[in-house]
């Protein structure tokens, strides 16, 4: 546990935290997207928000991927479940996020389709072996992070010659989403949601590297910080984004050297390429219609892909009038800007999806109580939850 706990140091935490007070200009307001579901989890576990500036303001971004799924991609999970004789394979966060007609993968499940809840793409390729007299397929979500497995499943689909497994894919690509929010109205034109650098995210960046992050750096002049997901990683970022910003510097750093570089996972990128093209639009929650912002499965591999085998037809639904989780994923809304936060939804009943999943911030704000009102710990005494 000792490498754990040194990024859980009280001490160091402390010691950045007068860093941060020293050098971020009262004067100046400093809008950070923390871009992944993982940081802003962090975020709130940890109290770090307690332990910034006030000028350094957090904005909380669309690195969720189970939140940033539109109803409508559930609905038609929940149109495939219900077929006689298919097993639709989850992961476990999918099967709560409210559909239409108020289902979900879970009341579907309940009323007696076959979902069931695995924790990788390899489960549904062994579950397609036991069952080689109905159809499985795998219900694939994620950004750049769980997108390799999903090809190697469908290679090894085609090497054992599973003729009834397939993929309904849904992964959605991060750096597109990035470019969609900078490029946004709420902007460039109305300023309604200030951004002066992000985060970038951890996991994802294992995988595509730091490369794919520069062009926002010299396109838009804004700095970007990789960071991993334990609370020093994360204040180290924002320490590390204060001083660019302070120096007038847009450049891409790695905090997470440990696990990121430059060029990222070659291997990994390489079996994307070979199974998945690009999209030329997809439909993100909150976001709307973004393109080249999805991947597709190639047509040399179609007999593996779930919307081909059995005609998916995607209708576009809109969200539920009382949830903000689409402004919050936008960062235009904080979970309690929204008025149903906390009442009428909570993660035991969720309206939205942000409250689903452990990495939305609506789940993370009402799990350790981020959303309260409660005085803020002076620097000096400021202590890191541990």
């Amino acid at each position: 546990m000792k490498y754990i706990d040194e990024f859980r140091d009280g001490d160091l935490a402390r010691q950045l935290a007068a860093a941060m007070a020293r050098e971020a200009e009262p004067a100046r307001r400093y809008n950070l997207m923390e871009f992944c579901g993982g940081h802003t989890h962090a975020i709130s576990r940890y109290g770090l928000k307690d332990m910034l500036p006030p000028s350094v303001n957090m904005i909380h971004g669309p690195g969720c991927p189970v939140c940033v799924l539109p109803i409508g991609r559930i609905d038609n999970a929940i149109e495939l479940a219900a077929r006689p004789g298919l097993v639709l394979c989850t992961y476990a966060d999918t099967v709560r996020v409210p559909a239409s007609k108020g289902l979900s993968l879970l009341k579907a499940k309940a009323r007696g389709a076959d979902i069931r809840m695995v924790y990788s793409s390899a489960d549904a390729i062994r579950i397609a072996q036991q069952h080689p007299d109905r159809e499985v397929v795998f219900f694939a979500i994620g950004f750049e992070t769980t997108t390799p497995p999903t090809a190697v499943a469908i290679l090894q689909a085609q090497a054992l010659g599973l003729k009834n497994f397939s993929v309904f894919c849904n992964h959605v690509l991060t750096p597109a989403a990035i470019g969609h929010i900078l490029e946004s109205k709420e902007v460039r034109e109305y300023g309604t949601v200030p951004l002066d650098g992000f985060i970038g995210p951890a996991h994802v960046s294992t995988v595509i590297g730091s490369q794919p992050y520069e062009y926002f750096a010299e396109e838009y002049a804004k700095p970007v910080v990789i960071a991993g997901f334990e609370p020093l990683d994360v204040m180290q970022a924002i320490l590390m984004l204060v001083r660019q910003l302070n120096e007038g510097r847009a450049e891409v750093e790695n905090e997470f050297t440990r696990a990121v570089t430059r060029e990222g996972n070659a291997k990994a990128k390489a079996l994307v390429a070979e199974v998945f093209e690009l999209r030329r639009s997809f439909e993100w929650r909150g976001l709307g219609e973004v393109p080249y912002s999805a991947l597709a499965i190639k047509p040399a591999y179609r007999p593996f892909d779930a919307e081909a085998r059995f005609g998916i037809a995607y209708r576009s639904v809109p969200d539920n009038k009382a949830c903000e989780c689409g402004a919050i994923l936008r960062g235009v809304k904080k979970p309690a800007d929204c008025k149903v936060f906390g009442t009428v939804c909570t993660p035991e009943n969720p309206i939205g999806s942000c409250m689903v999943s452990s990495e939305g911030a609506c789940a993370a704000h009402y799990t350790y109580g981020r959303f309260k009102n409660v005085a803020i710990v002076p620097e000096a005494n400021a202590t890191l939850p541990l």
